[in-house]
């Protein structure tokens, strides 16, 4: 099939192992975001999705953060396992940072009652295809990234550090960089099991 749009998604990957070494401008990164931003759908045109681009200084003083909340958590003798891992993340170029603006999400449940289960669960459809959105466009420029969740162990210390306000939630940390190393097999379930056609 020849397809842009399926061949570029086919393309994306997780990697862990990433360094510095991109040769994509931060202002083309920075474009990507944005522009993923603006054309992703949100239900009811919320908009609630927020996003933070980390770069140098910023970007390595996240995942300080993360090391320094997980050795108050995880056992002394797991924990060099556990630094490796937060290292090899912040030997990238950079990190994305998600959010949803609870304060839009809770003003449409007050303001549509009817929906107000539904709310919360569309804010978070919206946002993963934001994520997926800027992960497949970070991958079309050459670059590695992968999808990690260490919040909430981290939101309110990554929310004081960055004055972020206190209604915005966070949902996923995407640290990306040059890929340095090939991704890991994936396994997948053919078509057949997952999609059903009624002609």
């Amino acid at each position: 099939m020849n397809n842009i749009f399926i061949s570029e998604l086919s393309k994306r990957r997780t990697y862990y192992g990433l360094d510095k070494n991109i040769t994509v401008s931060q202002e083309l990164i920075q474009k990507l975001v944005e522009s993923a931003a603006i054309y992703t759908p949100s239900a009811f045109n919320s908009q609630s999705a927020r996003v933070a681009v980390l770069f140098g200084g910023h970007h390595e003083n996240l995942w300080d953060i993360v090391k320094e909340t997980l050795r108050k958590t995880v056992p002394a003798d797991a924990f060099p396992k556990t630094e490796e891992k937060i290292n090899s993340f912040a030997a990238g170029a950079g990190t994305v940072l998600y959010f949803e603006e609870m304060t839009i999400i809770e003003g449409l449940q007050e303001k549509f009652p009817l929906y107000r289960d539904n709310f919360p669960v569309w804010s978070l459809e919206s946002n993963g295809m934001l994520q997926l959105s800027v992960w497949v466009a970070l991958e079309t420029e050459g670059l590695g990234a992968s999808l990690q969740h260490y919040n909430p162990l981290i939101d309110e210390e990554v929310k004081k550090h960055w004055n972020f306000p206190a209604s915005w939630k966070l949902l996923a940390e995407m640290p990306f960089g040059n890929p340095v190393a090939a991704p890991d097999p994936k396994e997948t379930m053919p078509a057949s099991e997952r999609v059903y056609v009624f002609k």
